[in-house]
């Protein structure tokens, strides 16, 4: 199941949500939270191993969360989800070629370059990370890193959330 929740960017928000899921007994596979545009929100995805007649109720107890804005299920909904991998390759100088070749099929880009190897950066669905990561295994020696999930809804519908209080005009004194 894929989640993506607005939430207000303060102390414990964090917190409450992975409470939740692990309360539940579930298991998270990724997590990834940052800042939005607006500095008092944050934006996280969580895939989270869930039964599919759960995940509607799953839904509900995180919009009902404190700090929780909007909780959607992002699983079937229209949506781009891409995931970041840093990985770093040895490469034996008869497989140099062969490496950066690959790379390029999959639309990584090398970060860095010594006589030991390379440190590759590449993006995209998580099945093709799969595949991109198992390709360079083949070359031999790897470390790996992965960002987690990221998300973003295709769907036209806008985040409603009540509009601003307009900040009172100060009253001048005198004025009739």
């Amino acid at each position: 199941m894929t989640i993506s929740i607005l939430m207000e960017n303060k102390p414990g928000a964090l917190m409450r949500v992975t409470g939740l899921i692990s309360q539940r007994g579930y298991n998270i596979e990724s997590l990834t939270v940052a800042r939005t545009l607006d500095p008092t929100l944050s934006r996280m995805t969580l895939m989270v191993d869930v039964e599919s007649r759960l995940r509607g109720l799953v839904i509900k107890q995180m919009n009902r969360l404190v700090n929780v804005l909007q909780a959607a299920d992002l699983t079937d909904a229209p949506a781009v989800m891409r995931e970041m991998v840093l990985l770093r390759v040895r490469a034996t100088q008869e497989n140099r070629t062969a490496i950066l070749k690959e790379s390029e099929i999959f639309g990584a880009r090398v970060v860095d370059s010594s006589v030991e190897g390379f440190a590759l950066e590449a993006t995209g669905a998580p099945e093709k990370m799969e595949e991109f990561i198992a390709v360079m295994e083949t070359y031999g020696e790897i470390e790996v890193t992965r960002s987690g999930m990221v998300a973003v809804s295709l769907e036209a519908k806008k985040l409603r959330l009540a509009p601003p209080i307009p900040k009172s005009q100060p009253e001048t004194v005198g004025q009739a």
